[in-house]
């Protein structure tokens, strides 16, 4: 058993995200064979992911404030605090924060069998689409 050393926060790339996002690793695997990653992550006002998928999906529970989910149909859904978001593998969408408020959220997933490709990182998604008007 082991108490996992603090990792530091990072801010992430603005290749992969359109505003200031923060995210600060749980868990992350230690052996071959584990897969589990585990991220707390914190989007300011408006900030949001590109366009991306997961090889084996991805689970987001939000934690404070408003989340705002696309995909590639236009659909978008806003997701409040205590509830979770299951995306299947393979399938392309986007996530971030509302407007107005800052937001925060649980990501989970597990590895693909090429780590490499655990997530695929697309295009930046229109203003239009992040409003729902796509």
């Amino acid at each position: 058993m082991n108490i996992e050393p603090t990792a530091s926060t990072v801010k992430n790339p603005p290749e992969r995200f359109a505003g200031d996002v923060w995210v600060d690793t749980i868990a992350a695997p230690h052996d071959d064979g584990q897969r589990m990653t585990v991220a707390l992550v914190r989007f300011a006002p408006g900030a949001r992911t590109a366009w991306h998928s997961h090889a084996r999906g991805q689970y987001l529970r939000v934690t404070h404030g408003v989340a705002r989910l696309g995909t590639r149909d236009g659909g978008m859904i806003e997701v409040h605090p205590g509830q979770t978001v299951y995306t299947p593998p393979g399938e392309d969408h986007w996530h971030g924060a509302s407007p107005d408020c800052f937001m925060e959220h649980l990501a989970m997933l597990e590895a693909g069998d090429d780590p490499a490709a655990t997530t695929v990182w697309k295009e930046h998604i229109s203003d239009a689409a992040y409003e729902g008007r796509a």
